[in-house]
């Protein structure tokens, strides 16, 4: 895919937009519960993001049931149902073509849990209490190379 020169290679508005637009209208499917498929009728699904494709013709939904736990069948069981899940939105927005679905596992929760424990790491935390103290330390970034040399 050829990024958008417009933006320097990110979304466009149009693609937020409708990406957005999708997301509402699949949360709202998931959320009424009359799916044949037992996997997704025993599962609440959330649908944090769904990013568009330039042409607007696919939409990658990134999705998570509840707890996080039966991602694999969760996931299946959506690409099983795509089809239905697919007139079901093309009831729901007023598009010229409604979007191919794929589903994939939202990993924004894990990539939040390694940012937060890397933000909680002693070495992070040496280096802001020595920010805070007012060290040069701290901003220098071959300081802990001296230390470990001296070790």
């Amino acid at each position: 895919m050829k990024p958008d020169t417009r933006t320097g290679g990110g979304p466009s508005q149009r693609m937020l937009r409708v990406g957005e637009l999708v997301r509402h209208a699949l949360a709202d499917v998931l959320s009424r519960g009359d799916h044949i498929d037992p996997v997704l009728a025993g599962h609440i699904i959330t649908v944090p993001e769904v990013r568009m494709s330039p042409d607007l013709k696919i939409a990658t939904c990134y999705v998570m049931p509840l707890g996080g736990k039966d991602i694999t069948p969760v996931i299946k069981a959506l690409a099983d149902n795509a089809r239905r899940i697919r007139g079901e939105l093309a009831r729901r927005v007023e598009l010229k073509s409604v979007p191919e679905l794929r589903f994939r596992k939202d990993t924004s929760f894990d990539e939040g849990a390694r940012m937060d424990a890397l933000l909680r790491s002693p070495v992070v935390q040496r280096d802001l209490d020595a920010l805070e103290s007012g060290s040069e330390d701290a901003t220098d970034p071959t300081s802990t190379d001296k230390e470990t040399d001296a070790e």
